[in-house]
């Protein structure tokens, strides 16, 4: 049978400067980017009600930079760890932007892809209390995508997550007259089956790990909006 381009696994290797030269021409215009104290203050004020103290953040792409900056400022956490595998901007960001808010922070950022993360450099590390994943997996193939979180789910407890599914990046182009070539289409349903394997949903964008918690332990309570 021949394999579909969602199917091979071939690890996200990052991109060249066109494409952050093309996706990322007006920054303070995208989500997650010029916005990042509110995603950051939205996300403090959601554990704060559910009594979850972050100690710990592992962001698992961080791109320009500046989300993972921003949790790292609002959260203060003792460690931290992060992954960005295109080449080009990692060395904007760890040249420009200061990533180290402050020096009680023990923190490591790395040049590679997600799936090297997750066959390579998980496994030796502890478990991170709360995981940034934030426009990447729309770029993973299903395969990889697969890969990836189980061993996601066994190192975060708390996952930050956001994809675009096929009618956000139908809205893009029609609204914004944005097309993104590089990302794969799938839709919302897409996503549930691949994620709730390993996660359960238990706030806007908050996904939690089903490794960790479930309904007798978790300190997102409110069963209504678990799913």
């Amino acid at each position: 049978m021949k394999k579909n381009k969602h199917n091979i696994v071939n690890g996200a290797k990052g991109f060249h400067p066109i494409y952050w030269e093309k996706n990322y021409a007006d920054p303070a215009s995208i989500d997650g980017v010029g916005n990042v104290r509110e995603h950051a203050n939205y996300l403090k004020y959601l554990f704060e009600l559910d009594f979850f103290e972050v100690e710990s953040i592992c962001d698992f792409g961080f791109g320009m930079g500046l989300l993972f900056r921003e949790m790292l400022a609002t959260f203060l956490p003792k460690r931290a760890y992060g992954i960005e595998p295109s080449i080009y901007m990692f060395d904007i960001v760890n040249s420009k932007i200061k990533l180290r808010v402050t020096e009680n922070i023990n923190l490591k950022i790395e040049s590679i892809d997600l799936l090297t993360w997750a066959k390579k450099r998980a496994k030796s590390q502890k478990v991170f209390d709360l995981g940034i994943c934030t426009s990447v997996f729309q770029y993973l193939s299903d395969d990889e995508i697969n890969a990836v979180l189980p061993m996601m789910a066994k190192k975060v407890k708390f996952l930050y997550f956001s994809a675009p599914t096929n009618r956000e990046l139908d809205k893009q182009i029609k609204d914004l007259e944005f097309f993104d070539e590089y990302a794969l289409r799938r839709s919302k349903t897409r996503y549930h089956k691949l994620l709730k394997k390993h996660f359960t949903f238990v706030s806007g964008r908050l996904l939690e790990s089903k490794v960790h918690f479930d309904e007798t332990n978790s300190p997102f309570t409110e069963f209504i909006f678990r799913f």
